[in-house]
């Protein structure tokens, strides 16, 4: 068994690792994603709803598990604008449709960079993950995000 690849009545259990003290304030659960090879990845979230979360992101994390990421999720379309400030591992950010397709991966981020990283599409999610997963798991515009759990997002903006 590939670790990741769980099925979905074992949602309830899986949760991320605190790799980090940082991450206390936010809720955790699970995505399900789609990759462009037709397989279920299941992935452990933290998820950051709130605005004060969305700005602190994955700041000072300095570890991240291969199936382990923060889902960022906001109410109505957006172009979305990330950057990688007190951010010390690199990241995949996949960007995510309203209709729940990935319209675009920004891959191996810059560790501590202040440049702007753009969904330029309309998006209401984004997924970072530990750089290179989105390579190795096959995900790229056209995947598609399955299932949340829990599903019903906080998110003010």
């Amino acid at each position: 068994m590939v670790w990741g690849f769980l099925a979905l009545p074992s949602l309830w259990w899986f949760q991320p690792a605190q790799s980090s003290t940082e991450l206390n304030e936010f809720e955790s659960g699970s995505v399900i994603l789609e990759n462009n090879r037709d397989q279920c990845l299941h992935v452990a979230v933290w998820f950051a709803d709130l605005p004060a979360q969305q700005a602190q992101g994955l700041m000072f994390v300095r570890q991240l598990g291969e199936f382990e990421g923060m889902l960022f999720r906001y109410r109505a379309p957006r172009i979305i604008t990330m950057w990688m400030k007190n951010t010390y591992i690199s990241l995949d950010m996949i960007f995510i449709s309203d209709d729940d397709y990935v319209i675009r991966v920004a891959r191996r981020t810059t560790p501590l960079s202040e440049a702007q990283i753009s969904s330029r599409l309309p998006a209401t999610a984004v997924l970072e993950v530990a750089a290179g997963f989105a390579e190795r798991w096959g995900i790229a515009r056209g995947a598609r995000l399955l299932l949340t759990e829990p599903a019903v997002p906080q998110a003010e903006g």
